[in-house]
C-alpha cells in the first residue's frame, strides 16, 4: 500500500508529533511496508483454524485453599513502628 508524505505529514500533525520533512519519505516507506504485511495477513485461509484469546495454551496452577488461624490484632501490630488502639499509625496525606 503507497503511503505518501502528504498522508504521514497529516497523521504525524494528528498525533501531535514533529518530524522533519527530510525523514518523511523513510517513513511512508516504513508505514507502507507494515501495511501491505497487515494486508497480507488478511489473505491468509483461516477456515479450519479455531478462534484463541491467546497465542499459546494458559493453565493457571493453583493450589487447594486450606482453612487455617488467623494473624492475631497483637501479633499483627507487633512490628508495627507505631499503634494505637489496635490500629496501625500512618501518616496523614489528606488535609
Amino acid at each position: 500500500m503507497k503511503i505518501t508524505k502528504e498522508q504521514v505529514r497529516h497523521v504525524a500533525e494528528l498525533a501531535r508529533l514533529d518530524i522533519d520533512e527530510a525523514d518523511l519519505d523513510g517513513f511512508a516507506r516504513d508505514l507502507g511496508d507494515i501495511l501491505e504485511h497487515a494486508e497480507s495477513l488478511g489473505r491468509v485461509d483461516t477456515t479450519d483454524v479455531p478462534p484463541t484469546s491467546h497465542a499459546v495454551e494458559i493453565c493457571n496452577a493453583f493450589r487447594e485453599d486450606f482453612i487455617t488461624g488467623h494473624l492475631e490484632n497483637k501479633d499483627a501490630l507487633e512490628n508495627a513502628p507505631e499503634a494505637e488502639e489496635g490500629s496501625f499509625v500512618v501518616p496523614r496525606i489528606i488535609e
